[in-house]
């Protein structure tokens, strides 16, 4: 696609049907949309104003819906794709380079004939591309360079998985244009968590990569950690009556690390009393019949997070079967009974060294307020600080929004869509 002729068709709505599979067919947001992609064309037309023949891609955001901290313990999870994203205007070139400008952020040059680990480049952009492109390469695949300017709605720290999305989106464009889609969606979520292991220096789960890349609503059992079973399910999320709203209750993620690392380690603790290295590997029948033994050996703390841990696996699955049933009522119930456990249970809805700071319980207090009774809310993500869930009845969202923005500040509380589709090109 020329450059100047997709300036053209994004402005006349030519592209409207494409822009709508991903982010609805509400007129408003249909033209945000179009003045986003707009905005993004021009930016890659001053940014490299040789390259003339472009492609268009995205990558979704997710929310964890339910298996609050599972996965590290190869357990069962429940989240989805949303219509928050990273777009890329790209153009390809054999010039032996990835030149990649991202909104707000220094450009990133890779060169392809070194792709070693750099460890000056550990967190960075740079090296998730690196290790992408390094990964591809290893299966066989021959990658050529690409100019590209990315921008995203996907705020980082909104525990909505900003840098899986970026990792799928590199994924997606090289898989589609080098590898003839070859790939695809599963083992894309994997060269993007080897990216992140091995290159950006984060020992993350699949979890992220996985629901940003399959997209909708997705299930995964983490059993088998090299095979992971994914489901896609499908379902009237959007005819049930309510809209899916995502708060930023503004609390600073510095100083907990320690907070996020004992969760694992806790859990780890008291598998490793079964000889076992992940909770998943104890029956649940052994944990309960070792209470006694365990609390000679372990912290009451860890014990009552193994505790949270088979729950919330086992909810996990309810939520997946209920919402393939189209049973809003019982996935409710589930969503607040896996949200009590977190709070009561994991304990991650703030630091222990910051008991004065308590946005996510002051939040999810006033949702209560707000809701009374109706729909759900609940921590969203890794806790300790940043979001809580909600989901809402349509007819109280305004009211619901417009209150939590008072508590947190202007545009805290946002309204998202479950997105139907993963990683994608979305014009050729």
């Amino acid at each position: 696609m020329n450059i100047e002729q997709l300036k053209q068709n994004l402005t006349d709505g030519s592209y409207d049907s494409a822009l709508s599979k991903l982010y609805g067919t509400d007129p408003d947001v249909l033209n945000q949309q179009r003045a986003r992609y707009l905005q993004a064309a021009e930016t890659f037309s001053r940014l490299y104003p040789e390259r003339s023949e472009v492609s268009v891609f995205s990558a979704p955001g997710r929310t964890e819906i339910g298996g609050n901290h599972t996965d590290h313990q190869h357990g069962c999870v429940l989240a989805a794709s949303v219509n928050l994203d990273v777009i890329a205007i790209v153009a390809f070139h054999q010039d032996g380079m990835i030149r990649l400008q991202s909104a707000g952020y220094p450009q990133d040059y890779v060169e392809l004939q070194d792709l070693s680990v750099h460890s000056e480049e550990k967190g960075t952009s740079a090296a998730l591309i690196r290790g992408i492109v390094s990964r591809f390469q290893e299966m066989g695949v021959t990658t050529g360079g690409f100019d590209a300017y990315t921008t995203s709605n996907v705020l980082g720290g909104s525990g909505l998985s900003s840098s899986a999305a970026f990792e799928v989106l590199i994924g997606t464009i090289i898989d589609q244009h080098d590898n003839e889609g070859k790939a695809g969606a599963v083992e894309i979520a994997k060269i993007g968590q080897y990216a992140e292991n091995r290159y950006f220096g984060k020992k993350s789960g699949l979890m992220d990569q996985m629901v940003s890349s399959v997209g909708s609503f997705v299930f995964i059992d983490f059993e088998d950690t090299d095979h992971p079973k994914i489901e896609k399910l499908s379902c009237q999320f959007e005819d049930a009556g309510y809209v899916l709203c995502i708060t930023d209750t503004k609390g600073s993620h510095a100083d907990l690390t320690d907070d996020y690392v004992s969760i694992p380690a806790e859990m780890n603790l008291v598998a490793a009393q079964f000889g076992k290295n992940h909770l998943r590997e104890v029956s649940e029948q052994d944990f309960l019949a070792a209470l006694p033994t365990l609390r000679t050996s372990c912290s009451d703390r860890a014990i009552i997070r193994a505790a949270h841990f088979y729950g919330d696996n086992r909810r996990a699955s309810e939520e997946a079967a209920a919402l393939s049933e189209n049973d809003f009522a019982r996935f409710l119930e589930l969503v607040k009974e896996s949200g009590d456990s977190s709070a009561k249970w994991l304990q991650n809805l703030y630091s222990c060294r910051k008991p004065s700071e308590q946005g996510i319980t002051l939040g999810l207090w006033m949702s209560e307020q707000i809701l009374g009774g109706k729909g759900a809310s609940r921590v969203h993500g890794g806790g300790f600080a940043g979001t809580i869930q909600a989901f809402v009845p349509k007819e109280m969202e305004e009211q619901y929004c417009a209150k939590m923005d008072a508590l947190f500040g202007s545009g805290s509380c946002q309204k998202l869509r479950i997105r139907t589709v993963g990683g994608v090109q979305v014009i050729a």
